[in-house]
């Protein structure tokens, strides 16, 4: 059975979308025929990845209608799905600046990309295109799923989903990050082989490949039941999947057995919190308020890397040079057909075809399935998939502690969505104030000041 769908992707022009989500979608059988339109303001990736599509489409008999544009409002009428994968501006650059800014006044942040004054800014910057997105959604598509990639994933699905009335669910692979750490402290247990040169979950072109190694063995074989914030939840249980036993406290021993130098700060919130967090020391640093002390300078402790800007940029690049490649027929186009669109073929064949899937995680508003976080929040928890949408399991509640951890996040999340559609400067002045990063009054206004005014032309609300 096939299940004519139109299903638009905005920033379709991202090599790493190429790569997966667009395979992923024209390799599904159920569906052929459906009708895929392609959205980039860049007009040159576009034309890669739209030159890719139609190869694929070719050798694959996807049999599906393809269109680009360079204006997503060309593009949404009569769409099923919306997958939204853009990032405002040069990534790395953009990224890289938000760090150097606040080092001008003693801050300086863990990580930040999507926690910190960071977070703030990334999400800033990316909020007034995806809700022009989810306003014009409204007029061609209301009924219509947005499926999110785009970081902070937090504050963006916060973003639509109580400023818009467009159904949005946040995709994010950060739970497979467990799966690893789990994988490398059971691994004589459950027989899995750990490849020579693995250190950690960070990201890491010379770790990506390792990691995944360690995930394809551990995923078949164990169970693992997550909630809390994207990026900052806490696995509940973790089952043998082939005898049902609770590996919890197996894993608590050998995890501690393990050198005191993988994932150290995981480790220290593991032992502190009874709860083992998900996402690795590098997301879980920007949400915790005793990483960023200029005095003790806890990131050296930790060993927090962080992410390699002019790197990621070069590799971007490269994966970009490899599409073409593939798109003008020069390079085989094998790989592709083993990808994996991290969440968005799921979520758009079974709703669209009335199947079932359980999804490991997934961001929805809290509508009570984690019993002690805010109603309406942007939450993490699996979820099960059908013809009716998306629906979140119930886990109950958070032990106290790591929930109040995670309200302070919402709340900061939340000030920073409402200062930037409203142009609201007091409500981002509290947002930085209540992130955990901050410390002072005065250094959080003047990082504010010099965010709002170097990226001014991202932010149009705050000028009115």
């Amino acid at each position: 059975m096939t299940l004519p769908t139109k299903i638009t992707v905005i920033g379709a022009g991202s090599a790493s979308f190429g790569e997966n989500t667009l395979s992923a979608i024209m390799r599904s059988q159920k569906l052929k025929g459906s009708a895929l339109a392609l959205v980039d303001r860049n007009a040159e990736s576009l034309d890669i990845v739209q030159r890719l599509a139609n190869r694929l489409n070719r050798e694959w008999d996807s049999q599906f209608t393809i269109a680009a544009h360079t204006n997503h409002i060309d593009a949404l009428e009569g769409s099923h799905f919306v997958v939204n994968a853009i990032e405002v501006g040069a990534r790395e650059n953009l990224w890289k600046r938000d760090f150097e800014i606040t080092l001008k006044y003693g801050v300086r942040q863990p990580y930040a990309e999507n926690g910190g004054p960071g977070g703030f800014a990334h999400a800033a910057r990316n909020i007034g295109p995806i809700m022009q997105i989810a306003r014009d959604m409204e007029q061609a598509c209301p009924d219509a799923w947005f499926v999110n990639f785009t970081n902070p994933m937090i504050r963006i699905c916060d973003a639509v989903n109580r400023h818009s009335k467009i159904k949005t669910v946040g995709l994010c692979h950060q739970i497979y990050a467990g799966y690893v750490m789990v994988g490398v402290a059971l691994a004589k247990d459950l027989g899995i082989e750990i490849p020579e040169g693995l250190t950690g979950v960070h990201a890491a072109v010379d770790q990506h490949p390792l990691q995944h190694r360690v995930r394809e063995q551990i995923v078949p074989l164990v169970d693992i039941r997550a909630a809390g914030l994207n990026h900052f939840t806490w696995i509940l249980s973790m089952h043998d999947k082939r005898t049902g036993e609770d590996l919890y406290p197996l894993f608590k021993k050998r995890f501690f057995q393990l050198d005191g130098m993988f994932e150290p700060l995981t480790r220290d919130m593991f032992a502190a919190f009874g709860l083992f967090p998900v996402p690795g020391d590098t997301h879980l640093c920007e949400y915790l308020p005793w990483m960023s002390d200029s005095q003790t300078k806890p990131w050296e402790r930790y060993n927090i890397r962080l992410y390699d800007w002019d790197l990621f940029e070069a590799v971007r690049g490269f994966q970009l040079d490899r599409l073409n490649e593939m798109a003008n027929g020069n390079a085989t186009v094998e790989a592709l057909l083993e990808t994996d669109s991290e969440g968005a073929l799921e979520m758009i064949e079974n709703v669209a075809g009335a199947g079932t899937h359980y999804h490991l995680a997934a961001n929805l508003p809290n509508v009570g399935q984690i019993g002690n976080l805010p109603y309406g929040s942007t939450v993490e928890t699996p979820v099960h998939v059908n013809g009716a949408g998306i629906h979140p399991v119930h886990i109950g509640k958070l032990p106290e502690p790591i929930a109040e951890l995670c309200r302070r996040e919402i709340l900061v999340a939340q000030l920073c969505v409402d200062s930037v559609v409203e142009g609201n400067r007091e409500k981002a002045l509290q947002s930085l104030l209540l992130d955990p990063v901050i410390t002072d009054v005065d250094v959080a206004q003047k990082i504010l000041n010099d965010y709002l005014t170097e990226y001014k032309e991202y932010l149009p609300t705050f000028w009115k």
